[in-house]
């Protein structure tokens, strides 16, 4: 334990404050580039099951620009089963925003697991969630490299083609949760003025399109 003065002590502070700006600024940088990500088209057809019926990989988006899926483990054979699902995933469930902010920024989020919708359901009522979670049908998971272990894959549409721009997993997502931190996956990323995107991303000023959950 090392006690210091006031003086000292805010010293200290506004020499860590100097590397925590730079770490900001080079956060800022690796998600420009991430921004610049080449894509690949998705050929393959997808379903979901969802709270209203079975959805493709194009439904999900509700009509949004971009989509983000996290892969929940939620099924047989994970611990948990069938009260729980997986301490990690829930942990991170627990860390998700209200995705209305995400919305308003042309940004659909979704869970996606095994589970079958009534179960996943009742999971959502017990913990509280709200964000749409929806039932893998097929081989999704095997393709978009989650289906042994937590990811996030992130996509953007293009009329109705869509393609894959991102994807993360490990320690890379354990930190998501918060609105800024999914937008800065994106090709389209927080599209305020202040970022460097690529030619066309449409921005607008920061802080302009802050609001209320409730009043949107």
């Amino acid at each position: 334990m090392n006690v210091v003065s006031a003086q000292e002590w805010e010293a200290a502070r506004a020499a860590l404050l100097v590397r925590e700006k730079a770490h900001t600024r080079a956060r800022d940088a690796l998600a420009a580039e991430r921004r610049r990500m080449p894509w690949l088209l998705v050929e393959k057809d997808y379903a979901f099951d969802g709270s209203s019926g079975r959805v493709s990989l194009l439904e999900l988006f509700e009509g949004r620009r971009q989509l983000v899926v996290y892969r929940a483990f939620f099924e047989p054979g994970v611990h948990g089963w069938p009260d729980h699902a997986c301490t990690g995933c829930s942990l991170m469930a627990d860390q998700v925003a209200d995705v209305v902010h995400l919305h308003a920024r042309d940004t659909t989020f979704a869970y996606a697991s095994r589970a079958p919708q009534p179960d996943i359901a009742r999971l959502k009522a017990r913990m509280g969630w709200t964000m749409p979670w929806f039932t893998l049908t097929d081989d999704f998971d095997a393709d978009f490299g989650v289906d042994e272990w937590h990811g996030t894959n992130v996509f953007l549409r293009d009329g109705d083609r869509v393609f894959r721009t991102y994807f993360v997993n490990a320690r890379g997502d354990e930190a998501l949760g918060s609105t800024w931190s999914y937008l800065d996956l994106t090709p389209l990323g927080r599209q305020e003025d202040w970022e460097d995107s690529p030619e066309g991303v449409v921005q607008t000023p920061a802080y302009a399109w802050w609001n209320w959950h409730d009043a949107y």
